[in-house]
């Protein structure tokens, strides 16, 4: 009888699948950019991408960055356009709401990230950066 229920269990166990892990630079919510930089350059006002969450300290002594709330933009990844003018950014946030401003922003080119194939996220970026490389572009995520 316990030689029976340990084949049986091999037996179940060797037939679940395992789910696959999602990769982590496509986990929470992604959208690629195209925006102008912003910034004057000072330690006050740094040049950066527009949208771009600014880095805040908890205090001038204390190096430690304030955490963004998750309904916020959590992170993102730029490369600079070849004039210097523009940012070709992913941004990534836990909710898409977080992209509502740039949603809203008609000026501004926005690919969503998994809807969009790879080919023409490249062909499109590259008007901006002619040497951009999808595959060296983004972030990962934990």
């Amino acid at each position: 009888m316990t030689g029976r229920l340990v084949t049986g269990l091999l037996v179940m166990t060797g037939v679940v699948c395992p789910q696959h892990r999602v990769e982590p630079n496509n986990t929470y919510q992604r959208i690629i950019c195209v925006v102008p930089m912003v910034g004057t350059g000072t330690p006050e006002d740094p040049r950066r991408p527009q949208y771009a969450p600014l880095l805040t300290l908890q205090s001038p002594t204390q190096a430690r960055p304030v955490v963004a709330p998750r309904s916020a933009i959590l992170a993102f990844s730029q490369q600079v356009s070849d004039d210097g003018k523009y940012a070709l950014v992913e941004f990534v946030a836990a909710d898409r709401a977080a992209f509502q401003a740039i949603f809203n922003d008609k000026q501004i080119t926005i690919i969503e990230k998994g809807k969009t194939s790879k080919s023409d996220v490249e062909k499109e970026l590259k008007k901006y950066k002619k040497d951009f490389d999808f595959e060296k572009f983004g972030l990962v995520m934990p």
